[in-house]
């Protein structure tokens, strides 16, 4: 019975390991202007069984990304840097979905810009940039150019208020994240082994 249940828990351990991903952050940090205010922004990372990128803007120290809303800030920006390499035995990945949650009201805006390249041959796989001018949660789905496994991501927000009153014009950055999706073959490999490991723990019971 002992041999079995260490068993299953090697051959857990083995299946989350092959899908954990090495994620790292280089770069997560705004400036707010006027007066050059630098802010820190906490990021979430997850990276098994896939990528998972979450940026805290709301929470940035010591400032959320926000300017307008009676605050002395009438602009600001929001950087971010991290990149994805993969463990042994991990596939490639297709794409990713990114999410924006804004809210914005008034006469104010927010400009985001992305791009994809891949480290083994600095391939740009996506590049694109868009405009958020109203609260809500926006979920962009993104394909690469080519499927990859080790990527670095660059992203840049521009916030701005161009109203006449500044107490009522806002933009603020809530949330941006980053849900990577797997090529349809990796997919299947890790449905295969969380299979094999459920066929497993019933034979245990």
């Amino acid at each position: 019975m002992r041999r079995t249940l260490y068993a299953v828990a090697m051959s857990a351990a083995l299946v989350a390991g092959a899908h954990a991903w090495t994620v790292s952050i280089i770069n997560s940090s705004g400036v707010l202007n006027p007066g050059a205010v630098t802010t820190s922004v906490p990021a979430v990372v997850i990276n098994n069984p896939l990528p998972q990128v979450t940026f805290l803007t709301a929470a940035g120290v010591p400032n959320p990304i926000l300017v307008g809303d009676g605050t002395n800030f009438t602009n600001g920006t929001f950087s971010a840097t991290y990149s994805i390499a993969p463990s042994p035995g991990d596939g490639n990945l297709t794409g990713f979905n990114f999410v924006i949650a804004a809210f914005v009201q008034g006469n104010a805006q927010i400009l985001w810009q992305k791009k994809v390249v891949r480290n083994s041959d600095n391939a740009i796989l996506y590049d694109d940039a868009g405009t958020i001018s109203s609260s809500g949660s926006y979920v962009i789905p993104v394909t690469l150019a080519a499927p990859a496994n080790d990527v670095t991501v660059y992203e840049n927000f521009i916030l701005f208020i161009g109203g006449t009153a500044p107490g009522f014009d806002t933009a603020s950055l809530l949330l941006v994240e980053q849900d990577w999706v797997p090529e349809p073959a990796s997919l299947i490999a890790l449905g295969a082994g969380l299979a094999g490991l459920m066929g497993l723990r019933r034979r245990v019971r």
